[in-house]
């Protein structure tokens, strides 16, 4: 959990307390259903993905060891909903018209060194076509993308909720990236690839913002920039592309609907439980 409030009221859930676990879960609802939303991308199956998603924590709760951040055991049980939901076929991929509100995914990106525009609408647009590259990746990549970027887990805690490896796991994050900033280079008004004899810089950037550049290729990568403004362009717009998707991982109210059929869920099932304990 993100500060000793959150891990006071966690120790006092697992430990039996209704009130305590009621707290918990209402906070924890924003996160997975947007969690749902992107990897399942349909309002239905994001409900269905927050529902079983706190019925499993209202349910096993007690016998979570805390070995790893009740986030990342959080996203594992959506992750889980989310691969049924794919194997039933029920959501096959198609292009969605917005994963999260547009002016939430675009909101800091002015900071960039790619301006965007004021005018509101071109903000929105581009918010959109964010959120149809990240629509458009491929499960495996989109998965990754998500957690890492969006929801700003690390990579090992990605490897853990995904049950991948670290590398298989910043291998497939390159490879979205690289896509997602290609998507989104007509609208940044940038170049889509290096030009010929220049290194792949977007791949390296991506690595060095993992870690795994030495220092000399870093220096190399770094000179070469300094004398290739179409490759400082394409690193540019990868970094406004990660802004994008840092600012597209802030939470929206869970709709009154979806929360009270969720918590109607989620209180049927204490009171059962709490019957068969008594």
């Amino acid at each position: 959990m993100p500060d000793t409030d959150d891990a006071a009221l966690l120790d006092r859930a697992r430990q039996g307390d209704r009130r305590a676990l009621d707290a918990l879960l209402i906070k924890i609802e924003p996160s997975v259903h947007k969690f749902g939303l992107k990897l399942c991308r349909d309002d239905e199956a994001a409900q269905e993905v927050l529902q079983e998603t706190l019925l499993t924590a209202a349910r096993h709760l007690s016998t979570f060891r805390g070995d790893s951040a009740l986030s990342t055991w959080l996203y594992m049980v959506a992750k889980s909903v989310c691969i049924k939901q794919r194997r039933r076929s029920k959501f096959a991929p198609a292009v969605v018209e917005s994963l999260d509100a547009a002016h939430e995914a675009t909101a800091s990106a002015t900071g960039s060194s790619i301006e965007r525009p004021d005018d509101s609408l071109e903000r929105a647009e581009l918010g959109e076509h964010l959120q149809r590259a990240i629509a458009a990746l491929e499960p495996m990549y989109r998965d990754v993308l998500v957690l890492r970027d969006v929801e700003g887990l690390s990579a090992s805690e990605v490897a853990e909720a995904l049950e991948l490896s670290v590398e298989a796991v910043k291998s497939r994050l390159h490879r979205a990236r690289t896509r997602v900033r290609e998507a989104l280079a007509p609208f940044m008004g940038v170049e889509q690839a290096p030009a010929p004899g220049c290194p792949d810089v977007v791949a390296l950037l991506s690595a060095r913002l993992e870690g795994d550049v030495t220092a000399d290729t870093c220096k190399q990568m770094e000179e070469h920039l300094a004398a290739c403004p179409r490759c400082t362009g394409l690193c540019d717009s990868l970094r406004s592309t990660l802004k994008l998707c840092q600012t597209a991982g802030a939470s929206r109210p869970v709709g009154p609907d979806v929360r009270a059929s969720v918590q109607q869920a989620v209180k049927h099932f204490l009171a059962r439980h709490e019957a068969v304990e008594g």
